[in-house]
């Protein structure tokens, strides 16, 4: 009888070690990883509350906030309904545009500001500056410009509690070299680097000398899968470079946070992003 309660326990303490391992193999520690481009990029268009919902159903903690004009009205419903469910707004997307000027922001940007303090949200905002704003200036005359508007928007984020990140958008100031140069030349302010894999297809082949200069800003890397050859928005897992470059990441001392994207206007965001978890796990475990 000895032998066999023996027996029995060992099976189990089997059972138990085996159902652990298997949870681990299996999971996503979801603190360290948020979801990204999932409001405007979704065929349901989903309402906050469904917003909501969908992030509690695939685990996230935390998402950064996108949008187009239409979405501006309902957007301090959102930051107060992401509080109550203790889904925590982590970044709000900024665009500047010839719209935009130091000291005057257009009236989309000047909304977000005034919904942030109204809010009383904290949390940093992702600037991308769009190409034609530097359009025909030299490297020096687009770093002069590009500083006069970090510094004007740090000034006006720092008063709300928040952020600037720089987010690689394409062109001048959409390339990391350029922003860790801007970023040197304001020591005082508190800066980082927004890196989004989907907008780095041509910077492959530099990637590791690349990754050994923003580490000392980056503050998120957006995941994506990767193949020198496009296409530009690929599913984590499907690609034949991202493990490796997350690798790169890792060992030169980023362990996130990570963005899982959502990027695919025509599909249902919640299915994208299920599909880029399960690529992650692949990947990541």
């Amino acid at each position: 009888m000895k032998n066999m309660n023996a027996y029995l326990l060992m099976i189990s303490i089997l059972i138990v070690l085996f159902n652990c391992s298997t949870k681990t193999e299996n999971t996503l520690d979801m603190d360290n990883y948020f979801a990204w481009c999932i409001v405007p990029f979704d065929n349901q268009n989903r309402t906050p509350e469904q917003r909501m919902e969908m992030l509690h159903e695939l685990g996230f903690k935390s998402y950064a906030y996108d949008w187009r004009q239409k979405h501006l009205p309902e957007m301090a419903h959102e930051l107060e309904l992401a509080q109550k469910n203790n889904i925590n707004i982590n970044a709000i997307w900024m665009w500047i545009s010839e719209e935009d000027s130091v000291g005057g922001l257009s009236a989309d940007n000047e909304q977000i500001l005034r919904i942030i303090e109204e809010t009383g949200t904290k949390m940093q905002l992702w600037i991308g500056i769009s190409e034609t704003w530097l359009d025909e200036l030299s490297d020096d005359s687009s770093m002069i410009k590009s500083i006069e508007m970090v510094s004007y928007l740090s000034d006006r984020a720092s008063q709300l509690g928040c952020k600037i990140g720089l987010y690689n958008h394409g062109g001048w100031f959409g390339d990391p070299v350029n922003q860790v140069k801007l970023i040197k030349k304001l020591p005082e302010r508190d800066l980082g680097i927004i890196f989004n894999f989907h907008h780095a297809h041509e910077l492959l082949d530099d990637f590791p000398a690349l990754a050994e200069e923003m580490i000392p800003y980056l503050w998120a890397v957006n995941l994506n899968g990767m193949r020198a050859e496009g296409p530009k928005i690929l599913p984590i897992g499907k690609g034949n470079l991202e493990k490796d470059m997350i690798a790169v990441l890792r060992d030169k001392g980023f362990v996130g946070p990570y963005g899982v994207l959502g990027h695919i206007e025509e599909a249902d965001v919640q299915i994208v992003l299920q599909r880029n978890l399960e690529g992650l796990k692949s990947i990541m475990l």
